[in-house]
């Protein structure tokens, strides 16, 4: 049972990229004072957005492997179908931090020399205080290892996928191995996913820190990721394909959606809540700026990111409802555009930015690049794995 790609299919992603490209375009040479500044940003949002959810279905398939879980083989293909786009997404990512290592853009405010030299105007003592981590040469090389690692074993997890596909299903020797890798990936996964939100997101804001930002940050990449998966399970059921994924399969994709947005929830509100709590001026400032520059779209990702699934993923009925199950999912993941939306461009437009047409057709474009190169890989192989030592157990998954 294979996926065929349609010259319609990708034409539809053609335009979108080609939309969301003349956006970008026009951003640039139309659109005013700060229009570097948001161009880049919006690329940022967009890029970190979709690498987000690349990296959860990684992710997502490594936990699969660890906890010996057989209900989601057959949605295997679509975790490695979601993370072909890695190495794009990683791509994508270099090039914006390239732009601001040449000065293209001020996203990152650290990145500028003078903030640590003492006899300059500019000089910024707690950015200074930071420079043994926060330097060019060391944050490079912190970043290339991360898109290296998580490329490296993401193409590890396919490559010994498509074998285990000639082997017979009492052969467990692959799905050993990739037990074996899986755990090591989810150990540095733990470690460097904190530390990259702290190197390409919570660094925009370089006097402000966190010690669960990572986390916040995981949780709305994982939600995001787990939210495409039902999406696109849904669109290949509405084409004929998948037809050995049932209800009790899609019912616990949707538990996976309603858990981790109180996950998202309570890490948002540990955070939000602290500094609240404790009124620290350098604290609050973060929060402050959302609040009173960008208050709709701070109170608006919290209400589609928690009250929403709350409300409208409760019953099992809702979770197994396909078209329901669409419309919710969009929402949601609307909700969590708009969340990286907030970690970046307060920060790096202060009170300028907005949602425009530069920031919808960058999302378009991006949405267009993922769709071509996720569904182009979903169209090489056969939807449904074979070899996997609980595949039986999952086609015959059932829950009341």
């Amino acid at each position: 049972m294979e996926y065929v790609f349609s010259d319609k299919t990708k034409r539809l992603t053609f335009i979108l990229m080609g939309v969301g490209l003349l956006s970008i375009l026009l951003g640039f040479f139309l659109g005013g004072d700060h229009a570097s500044q948001r161009v880049w940003t919006s690329i940022l949002i967009s890029g970190f957005f979709f690498f987000g959810i690349a990296l959860a279905s990684t992710f997502f398939l490594a936990l699969q492997y660890a906890a010996e879980a057989g209900w989601a083989v057959v949605f295997k293909r679509i975790f490695e179908g979601i993370s072909a786009y890695l190495p794009v997404a990683a791509i994508t990512l270099i090039l914006v931090f390239l732009a601001g290592t040449f000065h293209l853009h001020h996203i990152y405010h650290w990145m500028d020399p003078q903030l640590y030299d003492p006899a300059s105007e500019h000089y910024d003592a707690i950015i200074a205080h930071k420079e043994p981590f926060l330097n060019l040469p060391f944050w490079w090389i912190r970043t290339l290892a991360y898109l290296g690692i998580y490329i490296w074993f993401t193409r590890l997890f396919r490559k010994r996928s498509l074998e285990e596909d000639g082997l017979e299903p009492t052969n467990r020797s692959f799905f050993v191995k990739n037990q074996t890798l899986a755990a090591i990936f989810l150990v540095l996964f733990g470690y460097t996913s904190t530390t990259f939100s702290w190197d390409w997101i919570m660094s925009i804001d370089t006097h402000w820190f966190s010690t669960i930002f990572g986390w916040y940050i995981f949780s709305g990449m994982w939600i995001s990721g787990l939210v495409m998966m039902s999406l696109l399970v849904i669109y290949l059921k509405s084409k004929g394909l998948m037809d050995f994924v049932n209800d009790s399969h899609m019912q616990d994709l949707g538990k996976w959606v309603f858990g981790v947005s109180f996950l998202w929830t309570y890490l948002f509100f540990c955070q939000f809540m602290l500094y609240w709590y404790s009124d620290i001026p350098e604290e609050i400032i973060y929060f402050k700026a959302r609040i009173d520059d960008y208050t709709w779209v701070f109170w608006g990702t919290f209400i589609i990111n928690f009250i929403f699934p709350m409300l409208l993923l409760m019953s099992k009925d809702a979770k197994r409802n396909a078209g329901f199950m669409t419309f919710v999912g969009c929402i949601i993941f609307f909700g969590h555009w708009l969340d990286v939306f907030m970690f970046v461009t307060p920060g790096a437009m202060k009170d300028h930015g907005h949602i425009g047409l530069v920031e919808i057709g960058t999302f378009l474009a991006f949405l267009g690049l993922f769709l071509f190169v996720v569904l182009n890989a979903l169209s090489k192989r056969s939807l449904l794995v074979k070899g996997h030592p609980y595949l039986q157990e999952s086609l015959h998954h059932h829950i009341n």
